[in-house]
């Protein structure tokens, strides 16, 4: 069950579909020099599981793979790991790029309609079907691989990428990685770049002299300002008892045994 889903679509809908795509995530000399963070295999799964709590409500973020819906947020379905969406252009990238790989796939017959709706919340020529095909499509162990790949080439690689360029461990890669998920990459305030600037003005990076303590603090402030100026009213728990627990408990390289809450419900990892 998606429990956030019309968050992110609406995130998405002003950033990729309208604005920029997502920062490169090429790693010049100084990221590479930097140790690899959230990109370690261990660490990833971790943060796709804390991801899915507030996403999914569960740490078993593979079971979204064929979930799909359209939830009433004005973005048409929402679908996937990551909750893409026919209204916010990211699920139309997804099935193109999977459909050049795997051209007699489940959904290809929907790609003009997919291409009609990009952008809106209709559903002209997608039902009844689309539903069935994309959970059919899920099945596939190919298409299961598709939706890790848009998911890191749209939100983690980035966020891995520019976590490590301002100098920050484990847990500030997450911050971001968590941030591009609900809010989008752009430059709108209530955009990626324009939380990160608006942090920017309350500190410094690791990256540039600063404290890493006091930088994420700043930005989760920037991000929860974001959130409720987006949504107003929203349940900020993924930021309020979730992510500043960690980061009041010194966690900064997000290690093992964590316990944290979103919306109400307490979450491990061991």
């Amino acid at each position: 069950m998606k429990r956030a889903a019309a968050l992110v679509c609406a995130a998405v809908a002003s950033t990729v579909y309208l604005l920029a795509p997502a920062p490169s995530a090429r790693p010049t000399a100084a990221v590479r020099a930097t140790t690899p963070g959230l990109a370690a295999p261990v660490q990833k799964e971790l943060a796709q599981e804390i991801v899915a709590s507030a996403e999914n409500g569960t740490l078993d973020w593979r079971s979204a793979y064929g979930y799909v819906e359209d939830i009433g947020d004005g973005q048409g379905y929402t679908a996937g790991l990551i909750g893409f969406c026919t209204g916010t252009h990211d699920l139309l990238a997804l099935v193109e790029r999977y459909t050049r790989a795997h051209p007699d796939n489940a959904l290809a017959r929907y790609l003009p309609a997919l291409r009609r709706v990009d952008g809106t919340a209709s559903h002209a020529g997608l039902d009844p079907g689309f539903p069935a095909a994309w959970r059919t499509e899920s099945r596939v162990p190919a298409f299961r691989a598709a939706q890790d790949v848009e998911r890191d080439r749209v939100y983690f690689g980035p966020a891995v990428h520019r976590g490590r360029g301002d100098g920050l461990g484990a847990l500030g890669q997450f911050i971001y990685y968590d941030a591009l998920v609900f809010h989008g990459p752009g430059t709108s305030p209530t955009s990626f770049d324009g939380i990160r600037s608006r942090a920017l003005r309350q500190a410094r990076t690791p990256a540039q002299g600063g404290s890493e303590s006091a930088y994420l603090s700043a930005f989760l402030d920037a991000r929860r300002r974001a959130m409720l100026i987006r949504h107003p009213g929203v349940d900020t728990s993924r930021v309020d008892t979730t992510q500043r627990r960690f980061l009041r408990d010194g966690n900064l390289a997000l290690r093992p045994p964590l316990r944290w809450q979103v919306y109400g419900e307490t979450f491990r990892a061991q």
